[in-house]
């Protein structure tokens, strides 16, 4: 059975009001200040590690190391139980930017890939998400490196 050319075009009517209907919209100025805030309540959360270890007599440095440490172990903890990706879907870019959102995108293939073992699950699949991130930060530091020292030598 053949459809007319109107019975075609009520099909594609009634599919883009559905389309339409189940499409979330988003408000960019509501996301935006959800980011702004989820990375500033990170970012917060990192000064006062860096004060408190401060306080304790470690130098900028050895703070800064402590500070970076703790915070992809908070995240790494809280993708585990499944908190940081809530997190990540209430404050957007600004919970994804920051170093625990680095944590988090190598720590979550790393638990769903869990029970395929240890090589050919957690082993293969662990960087599928950080790993482009790895290898062209990589690749553009070298490259940025190859231009700085042709640069000093002229």
């Amino acid at each position: 059975m053949e459809q007319t050319s109107q019975e075609k075009k009520q099909q594609q009517e009634q599919y883009e009001r559905y389309v339409k209907q189940v499409t979330p919209t988003h408000n960019l100025w509501l996301q935006m200040a959800k980011a702004f805030v989820t990375g500033g309540i990170i970012c917060c959360l990192g000064q006062f590690i860096l004060d408190y270890a401060g306080s304790l007599g470690l130098d900028r440095q050895t703070a800064g190391s402590w500070c970076s440490l703790l915070l992809v172990l908070l995240s790494v903890v809280l993708t585990g139980f499944g908190i940081y990706p809530k997190i990540v879907k209430l404050g957007g870019a600004g919970a994804l930017v920051p170093i625990t959102g680095f944590a988090n995108s190598v720590a979550a293939p790393a638990i769903e890939f869990k029970t395929e073992g240890q090589v050919f699950g957690i082993g293969c699949k662990i960087f599928t998400i950080a790993g482009p991130v790895i290898l062209y930060g990589i690749f553009a530091s070298w490259l940025l490196g190859v231009v700085y020292w042709i640069g000093k030598m002229m």
